[in-house]
Parts: C-alpha cells; sequence; structure tokens
C-alpha cells in the first residue's frame, strides 16, 4: 500500500483533498526561511492565519465601543461562548447543550471532581491509569487529600503488565471486580500523553456505571485528534485543554463536557461564580444563585474573548475541513509514519503506541534505546521540531489540517540518517 519513496508522498499530496489546508496555518521556518518539519502539534498546535483576523475584530470592537462591545459587536461579547458550542460539540461527539468553552484544564477538572466525587467511607477510591498526565494524578491526588483520603489508600493505578507499555482493558476489568465496590471514580485519559494509547471510552464508562461508579476522561490528547463520541460513551464529564490539537494558542481556555442526564441537577454541589448563573436574572445582582441548565452552569466569571476568538478561528477551520475527513487522512498519515519506521529495522529504537488505528490518534511515540536523548537533540538541529518525553520517548505528532506526506517522508529520511 505505502511506498518508501518521495515520489510517493509528494502523489500523495497531490491527491489529499485536505492538503490546501496546510496553507491557511503559520508554519515555524528555519534561519534561511525554508518550512521546518513541525510534529509536535500534540504539545503546541500552529496557529491559522485567519485567527489574527478574528482577534483584531475583538480589538476593533473594544476601541470603537468600549463596554457597548459585549451587546454591539459583530461577534457580542455577552454571549460569546455560545458561538463555540456547536462546532466544539462535534468534534467531541456531544450535544452543544452538554460542552462548554471555559477556564483551563486542571481547573475545570477540579470543577468537575467538586461536583462528581461523592466519597463515602466505603466507596472513596479512585482509579487513574498509572502514567497518566502529571497534572491530572496531582489533582485527583489533591482531591483525596482534600476529603480527608490518603492517597496511598484511595488512588488505584491501572498499570501495564510487567514488561508490557500499554494498558489492557481486561485489567480494568479486574480492579473492578476486586474493588469496585470501594471505587467512587475512574478518571482516565483518553489519549495517554505518553504512549499515544486511545482507550475505549464507552467500554470504560459502561464497567464503571456497572459498579456505581462516576466516570470521567481527560482529552487532553484526544479532542481534535481522536472521536470520542462523549454523548454515546455515557461518560459523565469531560475536561480538555484547546492548544494541542485545537490550535487555540498558548494556554488558551480549556472545554468541559457534562453528560445532558446531569442538566438539571441543581442539587449536585459546585463552586459557583455568577456567570454559570441564570442568564435572564444574571445583572440583578440581588438574586441567590440559580444554576443554568446544562455544561454551562458550571461557569465561574465572564470569559476572556482574546482567547475566545482565537478558538473560534481554529474551530471554524475544522469545521470547514470536517473531522470526519480529517480522522480519515490522520489514519493514513500516521499509518504512512509507522510504516517507513518498521522500513528502517533499527533496534535503537521501537513504537510504542499501539498498531490499531481505532486506538491510537496521530501520535506515534518512539521509544529511544537507552534512553538516548541525543537522538531528539539532533533532530532537532536537522530541523524538525518533535517533544522529548522523560524517560525515554520522541513523541512525533502527524496532525491532518497542517501536515504532508512529505513532511513525514523528510523526517524519516532525517531520522534514518541520524540512527546511521
Amino acid at each position: 500500500m505505502f511506498q518508501n519513496n518521495l515520489e510517493y508522498a509528494k502523489t500523495q499530496d497531490a491527491n489529499d483533498p485536505l492538503a490546501s489546508y496546510r496553507k491557511k496555518f503559520h508554519i515555524p521556518k528555519d534561519k534561511t526561511g525554508a518550512d521546518l518539519i513541525y510534529l509536535c502539534g500534540n504539545s503546541l498546535g500552529l496557529q491559522p492565519k485567519i485567527t489574527s483576523e478574528y482577534i483584531q475584530e475583538v480589538l476593533k470592537d473594544w476601541a470603537d465601543l468600549g463596554v457597548e462591545g459585549h451587546t454591539q459587536a459583530k461577534h457580542p461579547w455577552l454571549p460569546y461562548h455560545e458561538f463555540l458550542a456547536e462546532n466544539m460539540a462535534k468534534i467531541v461527539g456531544a450535544k452543544p447543550f452538554e460542552v462548554v468553552v471555559m477556564n483551563t484544564l486542571t481547573i475545570n477538572l477540579h470543577l468537575m471532581m467538586v461536583s462528581f466525587f461523592k466519597p463515602t467511607t466505603i466507596k472513596f477510591k479512585i482509579v487513574v491509569e498509572s502514567d497518566a498526565f502529571p497534572s491530572d494524578k496531582y489533582a485527583v491526588e489533591s482531591q483525596l487529600k482534600f476529603h480527608g483520603i490518603d492517597p496511598k489508600e484511595g488512588l488505584i493505578l491501572w498499570k501495564p503488565r510487567q514488561g508490557e507499555d500499554l494498558c489492557r482493558f481486561e485489567d480494568l476489568e479486574e480492579i473492578m471486580k476486586n474493588q469496585g465496590d470501594e471505587i467512587a471514580l475512574l478518571m482516565i485519559g483518553s489519549t495517554n500523553y505518553y504512549t499515544g494509547q486511545s482507550f475505549p471510552l464507552k467500554k470504560i464508562t459502561e464497567i464503571g456505571h456497572k459498579y456505581g461508579c462516576i466516570v470521567g476522561f481527560d482529552l487532553a490528547h484526544g479532542a481534535g485528534n481522536i472521536q470520542p463520541n462523549l454523548h454515546d460513551s455515557g461518560a459523565d464529564f469531560a475536561v480538555w485543554c484547546t492548544y494541542k490539537y485545537l490550535n487555540s494558542g498558548p494556554g488558551s481556555l480549556g472545554g468541559c463536557f457534562v453528560h445532558e442526564r446531569h442538566a438539571e441537577n441543581k442539587e449536585l454541589n459546585r463552586f459557583a461564580g455568577w456567570w454559570g448563573h441564570n442568564k435572564k436574572t444574571r445583572f440583578n445582582m440581588r438574586k441567590d444563585f440559580d444554576a443554568l441548565p446544562g455544561a454551562e452552569g458550571w461557569q465561574l466569571s465572564n470569559p476572556p474573548i482574546l482567547s475566545m476568538a482565537a478558538i473560534r478561528a481554529s474551530l471554524d477551520t475544522f469545521a470547514e475541513a470536517g473531522f470526519d475527513n480529517l480522522r480519515k487522512k490522520s489514519e493514513k498519515l500516521t499509518g504512512y509514519l509507522e510504516f517507513l519506521l518498521d522500513e528502517m529495522k533499527n533496534d535503537s529504537i521501537n513504537v510504542i503506541t499501539p498498531r490499531n488505528p481505532e486506538e491510537r490518534g496521530c501520535q506515534l511515540s518512539i521509544q529511544v534505546k537507552n534512553a538516548d536523548k541525543t537522538l531528539h537533540t539532533k533532530l532537532s538541529e536537522a530541523g524538525v521540531i518533535s517533544d522529548w518525553r522523560e524517560p525515554d520517548v520522541i513523541r512525533i505528532a502527524p496532525t491532518p489540517l497542517y501536515n504532508s506526506f512529505i513532511d513525514v517522508y523528510m523526517f524519516s529520511e532525517k531520522l534514518k540518517r541520524i540512527l546511521k
């Protein structure tokens, strides 16, 4: 199917219906003005060229209208987050009612656990994958401590087996079988940041609910990469950032999903703020808190519009390209990268990401023998932007919106030369 030559890569790009989207992004360049090979969208997505236009619109309305921009701007600021809901919902497989853009990821994770982690003397434990992103682990441990629970007793790690890199679902089943009556929450990263393994969200949710547990997911490396189908998965909640695959800029706002079955439950504990209050009486300052239904009810403060403008620019680009189309290209592009790595037949590297496209997104994690970070350093010097994750992995992510088959081929050629 695939071929290991430049002409093949050029032909694939020429026949790619999404190839034109590369021109819609700013591609970092080297000192000579040539494009660098940017394969780091799993850490920070590139800037869409329309982003400055969207932000300039807000700046102009602010300059021309001042406070009246809240209601009279081209895209009024008061309901600005609503302009993002439909396109964001398509990306994560949810109803617009179930998603909201607000805060940043770990803040949203804490807000969700305030509402959904309700430990009792019997049912108080939390399950996370053993190599979860550190921020998730810190957040979960601090929530346990907040409730007076020793993390050594309250935290359960879903681990790969000895000598393996990936988590097996049957091992999670065993955990639930043995400790399900004591587990209150399953809090899993949908796509593991280190291995690139994507977990079966619906199966995880079903087994969690079977034992009466709340189930939440961190989509930091999933949103804009895989289709999590959050609504159909039945997950209780999910959180994600937007600056990786969703190209919204460094430190930009995050997203939050709350399943519609919780939409009207005003009895849930929550840390409240005025932007989650009933819109009809929000500006009547002397009303008691009246939570909005749906995910909007978890908002705290009025949102930073400049950040939301950047998110809107990216979401409009996704909507134009079509997420199903992007996913189809992603599978082919990542498959090509996998093929080229296999062709090297070099025992200095090993791909630890699952081979099955349904169990991964666009990231392939290359494990380096003897944790030799100099390989990554040499790649950087050769014009490749990727990232190193301790102890021994180079993460390569050919994202379908702006990466090409030529990018993937040229990366493989540079890696081959360095390995020799």
